[in-house]
């Protein structure tokens, strides 16, 4: 029997990176957003519903209204699941570079929300960086093996 000992076993190894979700990285990138965004989305229902559950601090720099904070959360609550499902579902380039792009802004809002709620946002900061690194160091190591 005949094997091709050229480029097809390194196409089976090495799947695609642009058509689908392959390495641990991108996966884990993609059902953290998920639980992240939800985190998140449930953050600003809790900012807009009911205003006495988080202490609002007097003279902080970025002084904003507990439910402008709570849409805020929401809105990237909501987008960082969306991006999240269509990486676990397609691992498009466009979805990755979306996830990395919203996770950073999540980051940037949760650091801005640190006074209202402290150990909630830096868990959604932690989060959201190991997100934007996966997706970045994910896309790298999967095009490496990518055959042309």
């Amino acid at each position: 029997m005949a094997t091709d000992a050229g480029g097809s076993q390194a196409a089976r190894t090495h799947p695609d990176p642009w058509h689908a979700a392959a390495s641990g990285r991108t996966l884990l990138a993609a059902v953290l957003m998920i639980f992240g965004g939800a985190m998140a989305f449930f953050e600003g229902i809790a900012a807009v519903a009911s205003d006495d559950l988080f202490v609002v601090t007097r003279h902080y720099l970025f002084e904003f209204s507990l439910t402008g904070w709570g849409w805020v959360h929401l809105i990237l609550g909501i987008v960082l699941v969306a991006a999240g499902c269509a990486i676990l579902a397609t691992g498009a380039l466009w979805a990755r570079y979306l996830g990395i792009t919203v996770a950073g802004l999540g980051a940037f809002a949760n650091f801005l929300w640190l006074p209202y709620y402290p150990l909630w946002a830096l868990v959604l900061i932690a989060i959201n960086i190991l997100v934007a690194w996966a997706l970045c160091t994910g896309a790298h190591h999967e095009a490496e093996g990518r055959v042309l």
